[in-house]
C-alpha cells in the first residue's frame, strides 16, 4: 500500500508516518517546512517534499507510484490544493485516526487510549515514560508498547512502533469526533467538561460523544468521580461496571494535584497492562517511576529559570496549572506566582466564561491578554479582557495586557523580585515568550 501524508514532518503526523513505514507501508508526503520529526523521517528513508504544497508533488507521486490513501488533519483547509487533488483523483481520503485504527488492528496491538477534555496529554506521556522505564533484569521492556502522542517529548520520540510490541498507547482527541474511530482495549477518561463548541453545539452532544467512545471500549477507567459523572446513569442502564478512581494513590507525590490525579490514572492503567503479561512489578516501583516523570513540551514547560509555559486554555486546566505553579514556587523558594493568560477562541469563551471565577485564586498577579481568535462564530461579540477580569475573585490583582515591551518589562521586574512566571496559552503568546526570554 502507498499512502501520502500532508503535514508529514509535524509532531502529529510524523510519528504516524514512522509507524506506518515500520509496519511495511510505503509512505510519501509533504510539508511546508522541516518540522520536529524531520530527522527521524530521513533515518527511516521516507520520501517527502518540503515547500509550497500546490498539488504538484502529490500528482507526481500519483503518476510514479500510484497513491492509494491520502491522510490529512483537521487543520488542513478544505481548499488545500493537495486535498482537492486527492479528492478529485478518487482515491481514499481520510483523517489520520482511521489509518491509526487500521494499523492497530492489523498489527494486533492492544490499544490503551487516553481521552478527556484535559489531562490526556500529560497522562499519555506519563504512560509512555513508565513503559520505557519499567524493564527487566536484562533491560528488556516489561510492557513492550508502541505509542503516539500529540506533543514533543524530551525523553523519547513523539511516536514509536517496534515489531513485537503488545500495546499501543494513544492520546485520543475528541476534537472533530476523531476518537470515535477506535475500539480500545482499555480507555482512560481523565475529565469531561464541555469544550469545542465549533464541533459540539451542546453539552449533551459533547457528552454523548464520550459515551459512544466509552461504549466502544472493552474497559474504561475514570480518573476521578468527576470524570465519570456524565456516564453513571448510562453505565447503570447498560449493566456495565464503573471503574472509578477515588482518591490519589498514596505513593504518588509528583507536584500539582492535577498531575497527581493523572499519575494515579496512569498507575491503574499500568496495573491492568501488567495483568495480561503475568509479570509482577511492586506498586512502589511503579509509583517511583511516575514520580520521576520529567514533563513534556507545553505542559508546565520550563523556558528559563523562573519562567514556564503551559498549553492550558480551558478554565479547569488554568486552575490546575495555577495550583502546580503555586506548589512549584513554594518548593523552589520563589516569592509567589505571576500569571500571563491568553484565552483561546472567542466562541469557546462564551461557553466557559463563568468557570474562570476562582481559576486564578492564589496568584499574586494576573496579566490578561486579548483572546486569540480562530474558527469563530462571527455572530458572537468578542468578550473583552476587562469583562473577564471583572468576573475574577482576584480582579484587584489582574490587569489588561498586550504582547509588547511593557509586558516584557513587567515580567523582568517580577523575575528580579523572585516570582515564578507562568504563561498559559494555546495561541501565539508562547512563541512571543520564547523569543523574549529563551
Amino acid at each position: 500500500m502507498n499512502i501520502y501524508i500532508a503535514g508529514i514532518s509535524g509532531t502529529g503526523m510524523g510519528p504516524l508516518a514512522l509507524m506506518a513505514r515500520r509496519a511495511g507501508i510505503n509512505v510519501y508526503g509533504s510539508d511546508r517546512s522541516y518540522g520536529a520529526i524531520a530527522p527521524e523521517l530521513e533515518k527511516a528513508n521516507i520520501e517527502y517534499y518540503v515547500g509550497e504544497q500546490d498539488g504538484t508533488y502529490f500528482k507526481q507521486k500519483m503518476n510514479e507510484v500510484g497513491i492509494d490513501w491520502f491522510i490529512y488533519t483537521s487543520a488542513l483547509p478544505k481548499d488545500h490544493p493537495e486535498l482537492v487533488a486527492a479528492i478529485e483523483s478518487g482515491i481514499k481520503v481520510s483523517k489520520r485516526d482511521e489509518l491509526i485504527a487500521k494499523l492497530v488492528n492489523d498489527l494486533g496491538l492492544k490499544m490503551v487510549a487516553v481521552a478527556g477534555t484535559h489531562g490526556k496529554t500529560t497522562t499519555t506521556s506519563m504512560l509512555i515514560w513508565a513503559v520505557n522505564k519499567l524493564v527487566d533484569d536484562n533491560n528488556h521492556p516489561i510492557l513492550p508498547s508502541s505509542y503516539l502522542v500529540g506533543t514533543t517529548l524530551g525523553f523519547a520520540p513523539s511516536g514509536s512502533y517496534k515489531e513485537g510490541d503488545k500495546f499501543f498507547i494513544y492520546e485520543a482527541d475528541e476534537y472533530d469526533r476523531n476518537f470515535l474511530n477506535f475500539d480500545p482495549w482499555l480507555s482512560l477518561i481523565t475529565f469531561v467538561s464541555y469544550d469545542h463548541p465549533d464541533i459540539y453545539k451542546t453539552r449533551e452532544d459533547y457528552e454523548d460523544a464520550f459515551l459512544r467512545f466509552e461504549d466502544q471500549s472493552s474497559e474504561v477507567i475514570f480518573g476521578t468521580p468527576d470524570a465519570a459523572r456524565h456516564a453513571i446513569d448510562h453505565f447503570e442502564k447498560a449493566s456495565k461496571a464503573l471503574n472509578i478512581i477515588k482518591g490519589i494513590n498514596k505513593n504518588i507525590t509528583i507536584s500539582g494535584s492535577a498531575r497527581r490525579e493523572d499519575a494515579t490514572t496512569a498507575f491503574e492503567a499500568i496495573k491492568r497492562m501488567l495483568k495480561t503479561t503475568g509479570k509482577n512489578v511492586p506498586d512502589e516501583k511503579i509509583a517511583d517511576v511516575l514520580n520521576s516523570f520529567p514533563g513534556v513540551g507545553r505542559r508546565f514547560e520550563r523556558i528559563t529559570d523562573g519562567i514556564y509555559t503551559d498549553y492550558a486554555h480551558h478554565p479547569e486546566e488554568v486552575k490546575s496549572t495555577v495550583q502546580i505553579a503555586i506548589e512549584e514556587a513554594a518548593k523552589t523558594g520563589k516569592k509567589g506566582v505571576v500569571v500571563v493568560y491568553q484565552p483561546h477562541q472567542n466562541t469557546r469563551q462564551h461557553e466557559v466564561r463563568h468557570l474562570y471565577k476562582d481559576a486564578f485564586d492564589g496568584a499574586d498577579k494576573v496579566y490578561w491578554l486579548p483572546t486569540y481568535l480562530t474558527r469563530e462564530d462571527e455572530s458572537l461579540r468578542i468578550i473583552t479582557p476587562g469583562e473577564f477580569i471583572d468576573d475574577l475573585n482576584v480582579k484587584d490583582k489582574a490587569q489588561i495586557a498586550e504582547l509588547d515591551d511593557d509586558l516584557s518589562a513587567n515580567i523582568k521586574t517580577h523575575l528580579s523580585e523572585g516570582y515564578l512566571i507562568i504563561l498559559m496559552t494555546a495561541g501565539p503568546a508562547d512563541l512571543w515568550l520564547r523569543k523574549e526570554f529563551s
